[in-house]
């Protein structure tokens, strides 16, 4: 271990923790910051492509990320509308809602305890500048 400035040892002053929180169902992963976004992007545009456009995902991929939460959880997150005279859209179900407001206040829990940590143990790890 070596401090890029010095190069002398900088022990653990030079690291960071992190974490990530996500939901499993029989040691499967079924939701996660990735899907977390797909369902707030859909919220916002009322489109799944258009959700998948912003965030990289083809439009196939985001289909199999839906189909595959829905079918874990075991109840469906959004409510498609196919194409018609004024077009297609996609809504999330107030199941799903709750789904996101439980990940967000997890997230929130997350961020307490990393910031309560770094502030008991600043002598150790600092907490992150990203």
């Amino acid at each position: 271990m070596s401090n890029s400035k010095s190069g002398k040892s900088g022990g653990f002053a030079d690291y960071d923790i992190k974490a990530k929180i996500w939901l499993e169902k029989n040691g499967e992963p079924v939701f996660g910051m990735g899907r977390f976004m797909l369902l707030q992007k859909i919220e916002t545009s009322g489109s799944i492509s258009s959700a998948a456009k912003e965030l990289g995902y083809s439009y196939k991929k985001a289909w199999s990320f839906i189909n595959l939460m829905e079918k874990r959880f075991g109840f469906e997150l959004v409510n498609k509308k196919i194409g018609g005279k004024y077009g297609g859209g996609s809504v999330l179900t107030e199941q799903a809602k709750k789904l996101m407001d439980l990940y967000e206040e997890l997230l929130k829990k997350e961020k307490t305890f990393l910031d309560d940590y770094h502030a008991q143990t600043p002598h150790l790890l600092q907490p992150s500048k990203h």
